[in-house]
């Protein structure tokens, strides 16, 4: 078993958070959770409050004495699910003005896997350059951009290709994250030309 931290901003998309708790407690792991003031509400808006039941520990986002918030915490990894622009800002520039975002911060400096989710679009240059700088620094960029060619058939199944490649990056077991998703298989179509032509 490894422990986990989860992190959600007031980004839409706790569907996301939501469905990585709960994989991640199915596989056997702890699941530490951080919720921003927004993303409660959120939260409570999406009607995504069944993620509460999958997280072993809820810390308040203003606790900067949370076991998370030192580097000496044993903790596999953090995900931060959805993560708005604000957030990543504070990230990418090391802000650490609440727990979120040092926990996130513990988690560059450790050396551990950080993977954040935005849920946003269009990007402009600023979130880009934000992006940039927290993969620079470490951390795993997985925009909340589903996959379809495994042809799912609810949202449900259509987030978990999103969650399976948190997962991945997270650090958990391949064979378990094999069991969520459909992988490209590579599978080559041809089609007949038309007009007869060989160019």
């Amino acid at each position: 078993m490894s422990r986990y931290v989860l992190g959600v901003t007031g980004a839409s998309g706790g569907i996301y958070a939501t469905r990585t708790a709960m994989y991640l407690k199915r596989f056997g792991h702890e699941v530490t959770l951080i919720v921003t003031h927004p993303g409660k509400q959120v939260l409570d808006y999406e009607m995504q409050n069944a993620l509460y039941g999958y997280c072993d520990v809820e810390c308040n986002v203003d606790d900067f004495f949370a076991e998370c918030a030192s580097g000496s915490a044993d903790y596999a990894g953090m995900a931060v699910v959805p993560c708005s622009m604000g957030t990543l800002g504070r990230i990418a520039n090391g802000t650490s003005d609440n727990l979120l975002v040092r926990a996130a911060d513990v988690c560059l400096k450790e050396r551990r896997p950080l993977v954040i989710v935005p849920r946003e679009m269009p990007y402009n240059l600023i979130h880009i350059e934000n992006m940039k700088r927290v993969t620079l620094a470490g951390a795993v960029v997985i925009p909340a951009s589903p996959q379809f060619y495994s042809k799912p058939a609810s949202i449900e199944e259509l987030v978990d290709t999103v969650v399976a490649k948190i997962l991945k990056h997270l650090g958990v077991d391949a064979s378990q994250v094999a069991t969520m998703a459909t992988a490209w298989s590579g599978e080559e179509r041809r089609f007949p030309l038309s007009g007869g032509n060989d160019n």
